[in-house]
């Protein structure tokens, strides 16, 4: 049999096929010279792309609501990396907490892996923000305006009229709109909302720095979507090529049943041929493809597990009274031996990993100190002898205060007696900051043994002690 370029090959039987691999020498998305190579995908339809833009819905709801949602005045979710503050669900995380973010970091790739090596990239096609803003936003409006794939390939073929022009400045500038919209919401992830509104009251002249980064950012996700599109999962995005380490032949990606579909053949009337398999080479699966791909060709690096080759598939399958599911979500060893997944020793071991790590992470949440203090010894600063004949060292505290609320706090010596004097006002820590304040610690001479004597100091917050913090206090001890 003559082999067909990316397609599958019957050799002696049904089940043993080999595939060309010449597919894999080039991408859809680049022509033969080398030159972007524009896609224009037929509109999905069936159950699953029902599911995915209900999905989106939420995803697209959650997104532009969640700015609004307060805590104590306070954005539910804020990350601002220029004042160095973090927000996450109402609770506020300064550059102190950073090592619960790379704990938080390292369990969320951890996830990912763990999910990849299971479902494939499923998070790809269904929840990544890429997929979700250029599939189920900027996609539909571009069917809106645009017409389907045919109508686009007619538009662009087009030479340029009134009726292009007018196509292609309506489409421009109801993706930047949208972009600038985008822009704005994604701002107020960083400065909060609040700030967004004032800016847009204040107007461009009061806030030109932030205007001009706002400006930035529309322009970035107008050229991604309207030019760059998916282009981002191929080339920028990273996680496609990991999957290439991190799938085997146990991980459930949207696949073809090759062992069913094969060999394939054009549907023939009034005439059953018992050596062709189902799939009738109708390239209904190539025409949704939002990365150009043929999904026949096996587990790919453009594919984003989006699905819509599932529902085109199985709509084919309906109207020739075929078996739905020739495309589906399953393994490679599952098609091959005809069997179910099984839970392998590798996702045991990625889950166990993540359970730690969650764990540990939500116990250095939950023990996350809402102060956090640091006792210093003023430098160059020698002991000095009180007119009470007390010694007397000079200290400074420094107090990161993470609530929302000033917090009193006090000073206290343990495991020896003497006493604290606060120079200045009592210490009040201002809500969200950072204080500091020296301090004298006295202590009489005969509880003094040695020139260094290890002091601790502890900090207050009413009856409840924060913290403790070790120091040394020098003395005329021998």
């Amino acid at each position: 049999m003559e082999t067909k370029t990316g397609t599958y090959q019957s050799v002696t039987t049904k089940k043993a096929v080999i595939m060309d691999q010449s597919f894999r020498d080039s991408v859809a998305t680049i022509n033969a010279e080398g030159k972007r190579n524009f896609l224009f995908p037929k509109k999905p339809k069936g159950k699953l792309y029902n599911l995915r833009t209900a999905i989106s819905l939420v995803y697209l709801a959650v997104f532009f609501t969640l700015p609004f949602i307060k805590v104590d005045d306070e954005p539910l979710f804020l990350f601002n990396v220029l004042e160095g503050k973090f927000i996450l669900f109402g609770q506020i995380f300064w550059p102190q907490d950073f090592f619960i973010f790379a704990v938080g970091l390292l369990a969320f790739m951890v996830f990912i892996v763990v999910f990849t090596v299971v479902f494939g990239r499923v998070f790809c096609g269904w929840v990544c923000p890429q997929t979700i803003f250029m599939e189920m936003v900027f996609r539909k409006i571009e069917y809106w305006i645009d017409g389907d794939a045919q109508q686009q390939k007619r538009l662009k073929a087009m030479p340029w009229n009134a009726f292009k022009i007018r196509k292609r400045a309506t489409k421009i500038a109801v993706f930047y709109a949208i972009a600038f919209l985008i822009a704005n919401f994604f701002l107020s992830y960083v400065i909060g909302i609040d700030n967004v509104l004032k800016m847009v009251k204040d107007g461009i002249g009061a806030h030109p720095v932030t205007f001009s980064t706002l400006i930035g950012f529309a322009t970035v996700f107008f050229f991604v979507y309207y030019w760059f599109r998916e282009q981002a999962c191929l080339v920028v995005c990273p996680y496609g090529r990991l999957q290439g380490v991190l799938l085997d032949k146990k991980s459930m990606v949207v696949a073809y049943d090759y062992v069913r579909g094969e060999p394939r053949g054009k549907l023939k009337k009034a005439q059953i041929d018992l050596s062709q398999g189902d799939c009738i080479d109708c390239l209904a699966c190539v025409r949704v493809c939002p990365t150009g791909i043929d999904i026949r060709n096996g587990t790919q690096l453009e594919c984003v597990n989006c699905t819509a080759c599932i529902d085109a598939c199985d709509d084919i399958m309906t109207k020739i009274n075929k078996p739905l599911g020739l495309i589906r979500i399953d393994s490679e060893e599952n098609i091959q031996h005809a069997k179910k997944n099984r839970f392998n020793w590798r996702v045991a071991a990625y889950s166990s990993v993540l359970v730690l790590l969650v764990g540990f992470l939500a116990f250095l949440v939950i023990s996350r100190k809402d102060v956090d203090a640091t006792v210093l010894r003023t430098p160059g600063q020698i002991f000095q002898t009180q007119p009470d004949g007390r010694i007397s060292n000079l200290y400074s505290i420094k107090l990161a205060n993470k609530t929302r609320k000033d917090i009193p706090i006090r000073l206290e010596l343990e495991d020896i007696d003497g006493e604290i004097t606060v120079i200045g006002n009592a210490l009040v820590v201002p809500k969200e900051s950072h204080f500091q304040s020296p301090f004298f610690v006295k202590i009489h001479p005969a509880k003094i043994e040695r020139r260094k004597t290890k002091i601790r100091i502890a900090v207050y917050q009413g009856k409840r002690r924060l913290e403790t913090s070790e120091t040394t206090f020098l003395g005329p001890g021998g």
